[in-house]
């Protein structure tokens, strides 16, 4: 069994940053999405435990404005971007795994891009931000889902509401979830959401996903309401080395929905890497 996780707090780009460090072995950098109420012990409470124990170092951090970590003077994606390599580099980690989910999937794309040495493997969770944008249809599904997460204002209510969205295993949105996802959506929180609003929009990566060359693994809902499977597949036949594992009843956490199989599969493909 790996050792429980380790809570820190280190500065990155004068940005205090929470961060968790658990297992042992090669390591793994895990980039949580951008909805409300989102931060690192949240997003991926279902899988940093299994995937240490099966043999790997997970680290997880707060993004700035989220969780645990400060507010940010800078809302903009390209920000994000350079403290999270920025983390990485704090920690030595050039080389390591990294999986993303959301939001999440562009950083770990855009940090990949940017690597000075070979990275691992990468995995990329349901990501409208970085996968091509796909039929009328598809634009309009991400457009409606983008609408629905700013238009968010804090409350239980709400939090339920869009938490039912996230899933397709209403069963997931307990009372506990909904409670700590709420309390990481309001105050300085809710303040960051709505700067992030403002701030420019992320640069599109389609014209450079072939330069990614590692062996990359993506995941899809099938039941995904805020991101169509159409972009899925765009995404896959963009990238020279990537497969596709698509999830019946599963919504845009896929790593919630069905957890043990998505670490299985997760660990699987990591420990097949040299």
């Amino acid at each position: 069994m790996a050792e429980n996780p380790s809570e820190n707090f280190i500065e990155i780009l004068g940005v205090r940053t929470f961060y968790t460090k658990t297992g042992k072995g090669k390591p793994l950098v895990m980039l949580h999405g951008g909805s409300p109420g989102t931060c690192s012990t949240l997003n991926w409470k279902p899988n940093i435990q299994p995937i240490a124990e099966a043999g790997f170092t997970v680290y997880t951090f707060d993004q700035p404005g989220f969780g645990r970590s400060e507010v940010p003077k800078d809302h903009s994606m390209d920000f994000r971007v350079k403290h999270s390599l920025s983390f990485i580099e704090a920690f030595n980690l050039q080389e390591s795994h990294l999986i993303g989910n959301s939001m999440g999937a562009y950083i770990a794309a855009s940090i990949a891009l940017q690597y000075k040495t070979n990275p691992g493997r990468l995995i990329l969770i349901s990501s409208n931000t970085l996968a091509p944008k796909g039929s009328p249809v598809s634009q309009k599904i991400a457009k409606t889902h983008s609408a629905d997460l700013r238009g968010y204002v804090p409350s239980l209510e709400s939090m339920k509401k869009l938490s039912l969205g996230t899933f397709f295993n209403a069963k997931l949105v307990t009372e506990d979830f909904v409670q700590e996802r709420y309390e990481m959506s309001k105050g300085a929180l809710y303040e960051a959401m709505l700067n992030r609003q403002k701030a420019p929009k992320a640069k599109s990566l389609v014209n450079d996903l072939h330069k990614l060359t590692m062996e990359t693994l993506i995941f899809w809902g099938a039941n995904d309401q805020g991101a169509a499977l159409e972009c899925a597949l765009l995404l896959l036949n963009s990238l020279p080395n990537a497969e596709l594992h698509v999830f019946n009843k599963c919504a845009h956490w896929v790593h919630w929905d069905q957890a043990d199989r998505f670490n299985q599969v997760v660990g699987d493909f990591l420990s097949q890497s040299s």
